[in-house]
């Protein structure tokens, strides 16, 4: 399940570069996560970088609308790297 970034964000920049995808970009008032290219770091990292980085508790959430598995999130990390 892809993440994303909800009332809360700081837009502190603190997420942005620790994305191995580049999923992260600044948006307008906070930063916005491309379901496209969000693994959850699947494929690079054992948790979700962006998270563990966030100084504004629970801004990165589950995107409900992108529901994949570990198996779907591994595919396309190796879509995006190969």
């Amino acid at each position: 399940m892809a993440l994303m970034i909800v009332d809360g964000c700081t837009a502190c920049d603190a997420c942005e570069p620790t994305c191995p995808n580049e999923a992260i970009k600044e948006g307008d008032p906070f930063y916005i996560i491309d379901p496209m290219k969000c693994t959850e770091c699947v494929g690079a990292e054992d948790e979700p970088q962006c998270i563990l980085v966030c100084p504004a508790m629970e801004c990165i959430v589950p995107n409900p609308d992108w529901a994949e598995d570990k198996d779907q999130l591994q595919e396309k990390y190796d879509q995006l790297n190969s």
